[in-house]
């Protein structure tokens, strides 16, 4: 059900220096959003930053991670899945900025309050690593065609139930 890792969010005490930190040491590639949010982006992936208490949906001290997977199934699939599984969706569906454009996301914590988010792409969006290594493998040296570096498969989730039901405010990404 779930193809890679979209973005990881990360509670900071300082965005500025997270930023300067993950692009100075990593290579990562510092990103401004209209709304002043900043990220850093690598491969096809992306990191955002929050300080403390700057995400109502995320209860960093209770579980910090916040972390966006995109799914190989569809929307109406994965919240019959969900709740056949008596999982809460806290938020959703709702239109976000993922790494390669809009998504439609659905959010839910898992049994530590870590939120989980299940987004979808377009489907004429959605390239999985597969794919994409089928056709970096099918060039030829010396085509003249550019291949981009494949981006690293992760996915690592567990299927469980929230301890709690919580009602929250939508925020936007």
């Amino acid at each position: 059900m779930i193809s890679h890792i979209d973005h990881i969010v990360l509670t900071v005490t300082d965005i500025d220096k997270s930023v300067e930190f993950f692009a100075t040491t990593l290579g990562m590639t510092p990103i401004t959003y209209a709304n002043g949010r900043q990220a850093v982006a690598f491969g096809t992936q992306k990191i955002n930053f929050q300080l403390v208490g700057e995400e109502v949906r995320n209860h960093a001290l209770e579980g910090s991670g916040d972390v966006c997977f995109i799914a190989e199934v569809g929307i109406e699939q994965m919240l019959a899945h969900l709740a056949a599984l008596d999982i809460t969706i806290l938020e959703g569906p709702v239109t976000k900025n993922g790494a390669q454009g809009e998504i439609q996301s659905i959010y839910f914590n898992d049994l530590d309050n870590n939120l989980i988010e299940i987004g979808f792409y377009p489907q004429e969006n959605v390239t999985t690593n597969a794919t994409k290594s089928q056709k970096a493998s099918s060039k030829t040296k010396g085509s003249g065609d550019t291949e981009k570096s494949p981006s690293t498969k992760s996915t690592t989730a567990k299927s469980s139930k929230p301890r709690s039901k919580k009602s929250t405010t939508k925020t936007k990404n």
